[in-house]
């Protein structure tokens, strides 16, 4: 710190909490919030002092850093958290199973709409968010949105795992048969079919929605042929479906379930994120989740 640019401890306090909580939600993990957070500020007191002066906001700046290096961290293997939970004060029993379920369900948006979310819960400037994120305002925007609306199904429209598996497995029949008409009878009117191809697999670059639309893309990606074989297996701890090419793996697929209809598909077709499930398999396993 610069001799003159003192600020209150309260003020630098609460500029860290602010940055934990952005690391936190991000990560999943405090432990690993800790880590970002003291590499953040390592970087700033990295900078020159003249580079420091130049920050007009420099909680913004940090913010910047915290959000960058925790997408870097989703982007690799094993989604980057690390290390284990490290307390700030004693949350309730409530909140900490609050918190537990809304992590959860932010773990299964893809990263782009996860960081969104995190940044403008957080009040992160739209300008600061999009250079994180790197994708215009109006699309972070829109990326925000769509994670709400995630989050809202969610609170609403819970499942037993009983019924989560009775229908995957109706809509592995359903592929399998190549039963468009049954696949469109076992999804919801406004089904959404969300697809990652990280830019390396030609894919959709956008959401899909409708019954129809859905469906008839699901049985063109997911057509029988030659060397190609589709099955059940555990995603994301519930019954998803594996989509090979001989024995790679070549689309993970996890489905959310809304009164006995799939209401969200999530196509994992990035050949970097799959990499984990095309490891050689240790002690039995066939995969990064190996439930049946």
């Amino acid at each position: 710190m610069d001799q003159g640019d003192a600020v209150p401890i309260a003020e630098l306090w609460e500029e860290r909490r602010y940055l934990l909580g952005v690391a936190h939600w991000m990560l999943g993990d405090r432990g690993a919030a800790e880590v970002v957070v003291d590499e953040a500020y390592q970087r700033w007191y990295g900078l020159s002092g003249a580079a420091r002066r130049q920050v007009a906001v420099p909680r913004s700046w940090l913010a910047k850093a915290v959000g960058g290096i925790c997408l870097g961290r989703l982007a690799l293997p094993g989604r980057g958290a690390a290390g284990h939970e490290a307390g700030h004060g004693r949350p309730s029993e409530a909140e900490e199973e609050a918190g537990r379920v809304v992590l959860t369900v932010l773990e299964s948006l893809p990263t782009p709409e996860r960081a969104a979310f995190v940044f403008r819960a957080f009040g992160v400037a739209p300008g600061t968010a999009a250079d994180i994120v790197g994708r215009p305002e109006p699309e972070l925007a829109e990326l925000a949105g769509r994670a709400r609306q995630w989050l809202q199904s969610q609170r609403t429209r819970s499942t037993t795992p009983h019924q989560h598996d009775t229908v995957v497995h109706a809509v592995h029949r359903a592929c399998l048969t190549e039963d468009g008409e049954l696949l469109t009878s076992l999804l919801c009117p406004d089904v959404t079919a969300f697809f990652d191809g990280g830019g390396r697999i030609r894919a959709l670059t956008g959401p899909l929605h409708g019954c129809g639309p859905v469906a008839d893309n699901l049985l063109t990606l997911l057509a029988c042929r030659p060397h190609a074989t589709l099955s059940t297996h555990s995603v994301n701890g519930r019954t998803g479906l594996v989509a090979r090419y001989g024995r790679q793996v070549t689309a993970v697929i996890s489905l959310d379930v809304a009164d006995d209809r799939v209401a969200q598909f999530w196509v994992m077709l990035n050949p970097d994120k799959l990499r984990l499930w095309n490891q050689p398999p240790t002690d039995g396993a066939t995969g990064p989740d190996a439930s049946p």
